[in-house]
């Protein structure tokens, strides 16, 4: 079952990788801008990508925590001095992007939006 988590910015990352279990299921952190008043994101790759992941999300069979990251707003992103591109554990430089924690498997941009290499990232060590 796929488990979801809810995070708005660079502090609440923070906080959240305090609290990971190290025995516990595999978590996994969707970078994202802010959604518009619309619903979507003000990210054009983003509001790509997160159909396709969310629709690949329900099908997947297997224990994981999926935590979705607000980064900001674009400007906030855009600003080279954005915690979340110069922080060691994240190094964002695109998003969406997908990475496994404390793995070394990512997905960045269009590749967040392929079916296969989802597929690849989420059950890898099985």
């Amino acid at each position: 079952m796929v488990s979801y988590v809810q995070i708005k910015g660079f502090e609440e990352f923070a906080q959240y990788t305090e609290s990971i279990d190290p025995n516990g299921p595999p978590v996994l952190f969707y970078f994202s801008g802010s959604k518009l008043p619309g619903g979507n994101s003000w990210c054009p790759d983003c509001v790509e990508a997160e159909p396709v992941v969310q629709a690949y999300l329900t099908e997947l069979n297997r224990e994981i925590i999926f935590a979705y990251v607000d980064v900001g707003d674009r400007d906030y992103w855009k600003d080279k001095q954005c915690p979340f591109r110069t922080d060691k554990r994240t190094k964002l430089m695109v998003i969406p992007t997908i990475i496994k924690w404390k793995g070394v498997q990512r997905l960045e941009g269009s590749q967040c939006n392929k079916r296969e290499l989802l597929q690849m990232l989420f059950e890898d060590d099985e």
